[in-house]
């Protein structure tokens, strides 16, 4: 039997501009080159992609876009007319950007991260809303088959557009061991970070509103009182930034921003918690990369967050008085945290990843 002829459009994958939702696709497509190698997708790409993932850019066929990698109207209308004459032979194309051009040739797969613009509109402009909301829906219905990262994706998916169960897939998230493997040392992070010699926490995330930083910094207020205590901000800013940072006025908080991948680990080797009060998540990725470093997990109760925990770290309401004792329980746990999140990090490999996406692409396949 020949082998498929499948493109993947990652022209929304600006590289440093979509966060985990690049993370996810790139690490499952690595997972499907070594979990299927009969299935060998052709990858449509912007400029500078290849340079940020060369060993998914090595593994597979690439075509770099014609036109401007930051502009999104420009790649509106690339996936439009150069996307579709570029794969007009393909078997199976895969929107992994979470909606398909309107008219994309089918079949098509199509990938979902999240329905966050259901849950909390206040966090779209109205013209994103009504976009998102006309897009997606019609992406799902001409979709053959739609991957989702978590099974409260899945299930909101089912609900929202009233599809069949089968249609809707889990392709589970992936962390390869070796991009946790590079770690500054923690002398050095103490220096550069101005982080003293006492406790540290961190939050991994981008300043968007439903991370909810503000809950952080009101717990470093009112309870986590320690003078010799630090909380990390890492990741990039978001539309809440200058809120975070006009209220993160506690001397004991550090907002670095963004980070070397090799400081990331560093900080959460010595943590003694990754704290995480997010309000939406369609997986949270950050949640297995800190349990398969090492580092206990002390998460919020929203949404997919306690399956994907699944008992290996602390779930709490979103509230202060319940987070309150948090950190004493971490510290007095710490060593069976870091065992259970060590082995529910192992259920989340890219080659896991990649076999499920395999699966979601033969089932399409073989749809009539």
């Amino acid at each position: 039997m020949p082998q498929p002829a499948i493109a993947v459009n990652l022209l929304w994958c600006v590289p440093g501009d979509v966060g985990g939702s690049e993370e996810y696709l790139v690490r499952q497509l690595l997972g499907l080159g070594e979990a299927s190698p009969d299935l060998r997708p052709t990858l449509y790409i912007v400029d500078g992609f290849a340079q940020a993932h060369p060993d998914l850019t090595a593994l597979f066929p690439t075509v770099v876009a014609s036109f401007e990698r930051g502009s999104r109207p420009r790649r509106i209308v690339g996936e439009l007319t150069w996307f579709r004459n570029k794969t007009s032979a393909a078997d199976l194309r895969h929107h992994g950007g979470g909606t398909a051009p309107v008219g994309a040739v089918r079949p098509y797969v199509l990938t979902i991260h999240d329905l966050q613009y259901r849950t909390y509109p206040d966090h779209f402009s109205r013209t994103k809303r009504t976009y998102l909301s006309a897009m997606i829906s019609r992406s799902v219905h001409r979709a053959a088959m739609v991957a989702v990262p978590s099974d409260y994706v899945r299930r909101s998916v089912i609900d929202a557009f009233d599809v069949d169960d089968a249609k809707v897939r889990v392709v589970r998230h992936g962390v390869e061991p070796d991009l946790l493997v590079n770690a500054t040392g923690e002398d050095e992070l103490r220096e550069r970070y101005s982080l003293g010699h006492g406790p540290v926490i961190v939050y991994p995330a981008v300043t968007n509103p439903h991370k909810n930083h503000r809950f952080l910094i009101d717990l470093m207020a009112s309870k986590w009182r320690d003078p010799d205590l630090r909380l990390v901000l890492t990741g990039g800013s978001g539309p809440a930034e200058a809120a975070v940072r006009v209220a993160a006025t506690d001397p004991r908080i550090r907002r670095v921003g963004r980070v070397p991948e090799a400081d990331r680990n560093g900080l959460l080797k010595i943590a003694d918690a990754m704290t995480f009060p997010s309000m939406y998540e369609g997986f949270g990725a950050p949640l297995i990369e800190a349990m398969a470093i090492g580092c206990p997990v002390v998460a919020s109760d929203s949404t997919c967050i306690p399956a994907v925990v699944d008992g290996a770290g602390l779930v709490l309401p979103l509230d202060v008085d319940a987070w309150a004792d948090a950190l004493d329980v971490v510290r007095h746990d710490r060593a069976a945290m870091i065992a259970a999140g060590r082995r529910r990090a192992e259920e989340f490999t890219a080659r896991a990843s990649g076999a499920e996406l395999a699966g979601v692409y033969r089932a399409a396949l073989e749809q009539p």
